[in-house]
This record gives C-alpha cells, structure tokens and sequence, in this order.
C-alpha cells in the first residue's frame, strides 16, 4: 500500500514515535513517503531514504519558557519565506507517488492532502487526547483559558480524521467518535533496556536552566544532567552535578539505572520513565498546557510529582522524599510494548483497502 506519512517537528518526541510506526510499515512491504518539518525531518532523514523536508510551526524556549513573542516572528517569517517551497514540493513529490492512505502525526500538510483528495486519514499522536478526551476539573483548574486555546488549535488542527489514535499511559474516557487510547509508543532501545535501581537522578533540560541547576546543587544528590549545556564534547563535573554530551545509548543506560528523572512535561521521555518504572519530578514549560497534563496527570497516578517551578526550595527534596511510593505505584503499570498500537494500525489499513459493503 502507497502511504502518505506526515510528521510534525517541534521537539523529537513526534519523530521519534513515528519512527517506531515507519518502521513496522516498511517491515510490512508499504511503500512510504514521510513529510516532516524542523528537528523531526534532521532525525528521520538519518534513518529513513527520500524524507521530504517541509515547513512546520515551533518554539523558542529560554529558561524553561515559551518566549511567544519570538516564536510568532519565527514561525511568521519562516512560514511566508517557506511556503512556496512546501507547495511546490507536494505538486512534485505526490503527482508520481498517487498515496492511497495518510498517516499524521500532528501533521497539517498530509492531512490536507489527503482531504483534498478523500484518502483515509489515520492521526497518531498524543496531542489530541485534549480535545477528545474528558478531563477533571483537577487537571484544568488554574489552566482554563490555556486548556480553551489549546483545546481549540487542535479541534482545528485535524478535524474529521477517520480514525483518532491517542497515545497516553493515562485512561481519561473518551468524549468523541473514532478514539482509541493506546500505551505510549516506545523506541526499541527503550524496549531492550533492562531498569536497575540507582542513586543518581537522571535531568533532561532543553537548554540553560540556572534555578534548576541551583535546587540540583542544593539537594546533594548526583545528578547526571542532559541538554543544559548545549555543544558539550565531553563531561563537565561541578560538585554533585555531571554535565553530559549528548549520547543516545548513554542517556538510556542513565535513565534505565537512575533513582528518579527531572524534566519537563513532554510525553515522550514521561511515557519511557513511566515504562521503565522511574518516578518523575515534572516541572512543565511555562505556557505549554499539554505539558502541564501530562505533569499533572503523572502526579494524579502516583507515578511522580508535577511542579509549576523551582521557585520552592523544598520541591526536590519532597521528590526525593516521594521517589518510594512513586516506586510502588509504577510497579503496578504494564504495556505489552507497541503490540497494540501497531495491530491497530494494521487493522485500519486492512479497512481502508477493503471496499465497504
């Protein structure tokens, strides 16, 4: 079957789930073509052939907030300037390869190809669970309007898809047709790790975040430190604090044996902490409802604790003081790795080619 996959790029996290589908599509003999903007695009072109680079929305962040003013001029300037090139880019790749279903994740230029042209439309992603889900009051309060406008973006987003696919290691029941939930999608490394109890804690930190790195200092605790020094070639050591390079392998084999993660509210590294059964301190993005659910939702399952800042100086010792019964609740959750999700999606190909009676 000839599929149309769309990626959105703003952050890894969509990339990196959409790699384990591509993957199992291809194992399957379709013939896919992958769209994919930003950071999405950089990663699957090195796993993936012919991935076609097109314009997608992202953020800028500066200590651990959404900076919206330059956001709006860089998406802006980079969506008129990228435009012609995103059109122009579909009329040559899609007039030969004919698509017979679309897959997004997220992803607004397949979507619309494939209402153009009345494909099948598959979204997988964990975004929508927002807008197609219904959420506790405990979850939204004091996030209302936040909660409204996202809530709205991705009403709009992908509207009418035949099928709605939602990943997420919570259970909120659903409110609209055509849902699903599903586990989180887990990359094989993440699946071929083997947990160990540690005394580190393992931070992921997109960028410098200096009110983290102090309550990191203060707790006393090692703490092997990801991404918040950016262009790192080598180990930096500060006290208890380890400065890491980017390492694939060597970020999985410290999450696989930490003691407990700090990092923000993205659902990717949550799902895999909740996996590998690692309690979370979740401190969200500033202005990012999605990643305050996520945190919040974490917090509601007795998997971790969700907090607004670090303002606080007690935040991480209470984590730490949290981390046994965090232990004890996740020691409860199971997924049978991505064997639900990817039967799924076999299925809804099966249905899209078989002629309705």
């Amino acid at each position: 079957m000839k599929i149309l996959y769309g990626v959105v790029g703003e952050g890894l996290g969509h990339a990196m789930r959409s790699r384990v589908v591509l993957e199992h599509l291809l194992a399957a003999g379709h013939d896919v073509e992958i769209m994919a903007s930003g950071r999405a695009c950089e990663f699957l072109g090195k796993r993936f052939a012919d991935v076609n680079r097109i314009h997608g929305l992202h953020m800028i962040l500066e200590e651990n907030r959404v900076r919206k003013g330059k956001t709006l001029w860089s998406n802006v300037l980079g969506g008129v300037l990228g435009l012609p090139d995103n059109i122009k880019a579909y009329f040559d790749l899609l007039a030969d390869f004919e698509p017979e279903v679309v897959i997004s994740d997220f992803e607004s230029w397949t979507y619309l190809y494939g209402k153009t042209h009345r494909l099948p439309i598959l979204s997988i992603d964990n975004m929508q669970v927002i807008h197609r889900c219904a959420l506790p009051d405990e979850i939204i309060e004091g996030h209302r309007v936040a909660f409204e406008l996202t809530k709205a973006f991705i009403k709009g987003k992908l509207p009418g898809c035949d099928a709605y696919y939602i990943t997420a290691f919570f259970r909120p029941p659903t409110r609209k047709p055509d849902t699903y939930l599903f586990p989180p999608i887990l990359r094989p490394e993440i699946l071929a790790a083997r947990p160990s109890d540690g005394d580190h804690l393992l931070v992921y930190q997109s960028g410098p975040n200096e009110a983290l790195a102090a309550a990191l200092a203060r707790a006393g605790v090692e703490a092997r430190i990801y991404g918040m020094r950016p262009g790192l070639t080598e180990e930096a050591r500060d006290g208890n604090l380890r400065f890491r390079p980017f390492s694939e392998a060597g970020f999985i084999d410290d999450l696989a044996s930490c003691r407990g993660v700090i990092a923000g509210g993205g659902f990717t590294l949550m799902g895999e902490a909740v996996y590998l059964h690692k309690p979370m301190l979740s401190v969200p993005l500033a202005g990012q409802f999605e990643q305050v659910l996520n945190a919040r939702y974490l917090e509601r399952e007795g998997y971790g604790v969700a907090a607004d800042d670090l303002d606080d100086p007690a935040v991480v010792p209470r984590f730490l003081e949290r981390v046994g019964d965090c232990g004890r609740a996740l020691a409860a959750y199971r997924q049978d790795g991505n064997r639900e999700l990817l039967a799924a999606v076999d299925a809804f190909l099966a249905r899209a080619v078989t002629p309705s009676a």
